[in-house]
């Protein structure tokens, strides 16, 4: 498979200036037309505003891309047919000579393929409701891939709890950054206690360089609560999640749909505040992952 980098990424890399990647399944299968696009510039134009590099990462005719011209951002965002690319993906996709949208899983092969150490991301993936078996690539990609991960939590239509257990056992870090618990993405806490916690992004970025001097391998996650003006009141979320697992099981709904449809029936049945929700965690995380980059 090809690989390129952006001049801008490739300058910035070279330089040794702080680099975030940032991923591109949110655009191509994450958000409703046009507000995709808008939040790709938008998440590209904060990383540059707090002093880092963007890096956009997607698949383009079977050639991985780090840092996406505007053209490009503008044709991911309104391309159907887009694959939804993780770990086992890379070699179909690149045979095709086709175009993907990175996972969070996908979007960290190729950052570290760059030498990129920080991604912003919404949620990450992780343990299904209901069926413990249900795990995401991004888990196990977390466990494998040293890149530290910023993000509001774990999605919160996944099992918290059985998600948490998951990344424990693995040895994954997750550390709450001016919190004691594990975000549940469109809500600032889930009752669920972590063991690390960070009162800036300078301390984040420094307990993230310590596992990686000590020569321990794999991710970290940084866990960001969304802002309070932007988080909804958890039993309002919840409510709205249960529906919309009843819906995806009425329909048959299996495997990579999973998630848009979820997210798109919650965004429904919440008459779009979580669309908002979701796009103000969005944002604050590549501000904190730009603040991580540039401590590291």
């Amino acid at each position: 498979m090809s690989f390129s980098l952006s001049p801008e990424v490739s300058l910035a890399l070279a330089a040794g200036r702080p680099v975030v990647a940032l991923e591109s399944t949110v655009i191509a299968h994450g958000l409703p037309r046009p507000r995709n696009l808008e939040l790709a510039r938008r998440m590209e134009a904060i990383v540059r505003d707090c002093g880092a590099t963007p890096a956009t990462i997607a698949i383009l005719g079977g050639q991985v891309k780090v840092g996406l011209t505007d053209d490009e951002l503008h044709y991911l965002a309104n391309t159907d047919g887009v694959w939804k690319v993780s770990r086992r993906d890379f070699g179909p996709i690149a045979a095709r000579k086709a175009d993907g949208a990175t996972t969070v899983a996908g979007t960290m092969i190729a950052a570290a393929w760059a030498g990129i150490k920080v991604f912003a991301t919404g949620g990450i993936g992780g343990v299904h409701r209901g069926d413990r078996t249900d795990v995401s690539a991004d888990l196990p990609e977390l466990a494998r891939t040293s890149v530290a991960v910023v993000c509001a939590g774990a999605k919160a239509i996944l099992d918290l709890p059985a998600t948490l257990e998951w990344l424990e056992t693995a040895g994954v870090p997750v550390i709450g950054l001016q919190t004691d618990e594990f975000p549940a993405f469109y809500s600032r806490s889930s009752g669920l206690r972590l063991e690390a916690r960070a009162e800036s992004t300078a301390e984040a970025a420094a307990m993230v360089k310590a596992k990686w001097d000590m020569g321990l391998t794999g991710g970290a996650v940084i866990a960001a609560p969304i802002p309070a003006e932007a988080a909804l009141p958890a039993d309002e979320i919840d409510a709205a999640i249960d529906r919309a697992i009843a819906a995806a099981e009425a329909q048959g709904v299996k495997g990579k749909a999973v998630t848009p449809f979820l997210l798109a029936k919650v965004a429904e049945l919440t008459g779009g505040h979580s669309l908002k929700a979701n796009i103000a965690l969005l944002e604050n995380n590549a501000r904190v992952a730009a603040e991580v980059a540039i401590a590291l």
